[in-house]
């Protein structure tokens, strides 16, 4: 998920019984699908979890531009160029929806941004991986987009007015997302030398369970779920998600040609899915505390992007408070 891990402040979900009655009317309000706004009331814990998670979903959005601009002069031509250039403007954009949609529970997006810098707030795990070739854009694209799909769709009915209407837009452009790097892997596999499509494999092999580690922790270990349920901020559980992701995803893999590094899957008749091997999550813990193989360098290019962009934002702020001198004196 674009958002892993997300700190509830909850130990456990009370009853209605167990409620306020400002509490109670809040919990009935999204028990009847009636969306929350910014204006209405809501509890602090509720406030305080949509802004960790909208937060660290933005933070997500803007550092996965970063492995695919690496790849932006190496795109082996000039309509891959453009392609991945537009792929990667459309998660700018996803960022700045998230954060304004941040800021109408009244958080600040500076201090956001500077927490993800000094590296108290989380991204996706996944952006701490290396993109060592082009088959990486395909595979960035497929796995990577898709398990955000898979993950995003439902959260266009979250229970949060402005969060759920800003998903929208996010997930139309996440589609196409996938199905551009599902297109750049099928080309390769079809028309490519035997070194290319070595390549997708190879691409395939190191990027398939860190995919699967987007959906965050299996669902015994992840105590915040019950109540991001109950709120209605999530609809499905991590491995629910996980698991549709999987099914959706291996008759694709099988019409490429390729395989998954997984010597456990297998389709289960009796459950009508896929089963799978066992998640290093040892690995996962590690990359979220900070010791992934590109942690460092992922934000220490987000703090010179933002050292080298003061000028810019300067200039913004001077340019506005002349037009608004030039309007007063009008």
């Amino acid at each position: 998920m674009y958002a892993q891990q997300v700190e509830t402040g909850k130990k456990a979900v009370k009853s209605l019984a167990e409620m306020g009655p400002e509490e109670r009317a809040f919990q009935e309000k999204i028990d009847a699908e009636i969306k929350i706004e910014a204006k209405n009331w809501m509890p602090d814990s509720y406030r305080k979890t949509l802004i960790r998670q909208i937060s660290q979903h933005a933070h997500s959005e803007i550092v996965g531009m970063l492995p695919e601009g690496n790849w932006v002069t190496r795109a082996p031509t000039l309509k891959r160029k453009l392609q991945l250039m537009a792929k990667i403007q459309d998660e700018a954009g996803h960022g700045l929806y998230l954060y304004s949609a941040m800021e109408t529970l009244g958080a600040d997006r500076d201090e956001e941004i500077e927490k993800l810098h000094s590296g108290r707030a989380k991204y996706s795990s996944i952006f701490n991986y290396p993109t060592l070739n082009w088959a990486d854009m395909g595979a960035v694209g497929w796995l990577v987009d898709g398990a955000a799909i898979v993950n995003q769709v439902p959260l266009q009915r979250t229970s949060y007015g402005p969060y759920s209407r800003a998903m929208i837009r996010v997930c139309k452009e996440e589609s196409f997302h996938q199905r551009q790097g599902y297109e750049i892997l099928l080309h390769m596999m079809r028309h490519g030398i035997q070194a290319q499509k070595d390549m997708v494999q190879d691409a395939i092999n190191r990027l398939w369970w860190p995919s699967l580690m987007m959906f965050g922790p299996s669902d015994a270990e992840s105590p915040n779920s019950a109540q991001s349920l109950a709120w209605k901020i999530k609809r499905h559980t991590n491995d629910e998600l996980r698991q549709r992701f999987i099914d959706q995803t291996i008759p694709q893999l099988e019409l490429l040609g390729c395989t998954v590094p997984d010597p456990h899957l297998k389709w289960n008749e009796e459950r009508g899915h896929y089963d799978f091997g066992e998640i290093q999550w040892e690995e996962f813990y590690e990359v979220l505390k900070g010791n992934g193989p590109c942690n460092r360098e992922r934000l220490e290019t987000r703090r010179n992007a933002i050292q080298d962009g003061a000028w810019v934002r300067e200039a913004a702020v001077a340019h506005a408070n002349k037009k608004q001198k030039q309007q007063a004196a009008a």
